[in-house]
């Protein structure tokens, strides 16, 4: 499973790369707000800054809503790095533009998936990669890995080769789960995938070492 951080903070980036398990990043207006990143040409160079720092897999979201606009910021957002991953609406008019892509050679996520029909409708429609809110999911008390394991078992059924990438993330154990369920990716924030590393027995063992460690130096 390749994981990706969720962010447009830089420095929680390069953290997560120190870690040497990272494969992308994800990004949307809401997460370029909070860094405060404003105006289309700002916004940009931040991506691009992303792009050099990671190097590959890095989503960029449209804001347009209709079909001329995502596609017109799609061919600008590609045309800023390889790296880039087009992050389109599920929509009507994005699924158009999805398939515009597909067509064209831009690599797109599909965003704001909450169903499996609407995963198989962006696959057909040449997504790389669609995005099930999983966190979101269940807050509407519904279970979001129980979509995973369903979008994921539909598209082996198909050999689609569209990746199912786990977004809204919440937890450690989250994470986990979307692996169990066979999950191509996960988003994630810096905090839940460090969180993984972290168990109270480990840090007892550590511990129980250093001070056997300490015991056996003393004369």
């Amino acid at each position: 499973m390749k994981f990706f951080i969720d962010t447009a903070n830089l420095d929680q980036i390069r953290q997560a790369l120190a870690l040497g398990i990272l494969d992308g990043v994800t990004t949307n207006p809401t997460l370029m707000a909070k860094e405060g990143i404003k105006g289309e040409e700002n916004i940009r160079k931040h991506y691009l800054a992303i792009c050099e720092l990671v190097g590959k897999n890095v989503s960029a979201e449209v804001i347009s809503t209709d079909f001329d606009g995502m596609t017109n910021e799609a061919k600008r957002l590609s045309a800023l790095h390889p790296a880039i991953i087009v992050k389109i609406p599920m929509t009507t008019e994005g699924v158009k533009a999805l398939k515009w892509c597909s067509d064209n050679n831009i690599k797109t996520n599909c965003t704001l998936v909450f169903s499996a029909g609407q995963a198989i409708v962006a696959a057909k429609a040449g997504a790389n990669y669609v995005s099930p809110f999983i966190g979101r999911i269940d807050d509407s008390n519904w279970d979001g890995i129980q979509l995973i394991e369903q979008i994921v078992h539909i598209f082996r059924n198909y050999d689609f080769r569209t990746q199912v990438l786990a977004a809204s993330i919440r937890n450690p154990l989250h994470i986990v789960r979307c692996a169990e369920a066979g999950a191509d990716v996960c988003t994630c924030p810096l905090e839940s995938i460090l969180g993984l590393l972290k168990h109270p027995m480990t840090d007892i063992g550590l511990e129980r070492f250093l001070a056997d460690y300490r015991k056996s130096q003393q004369s």
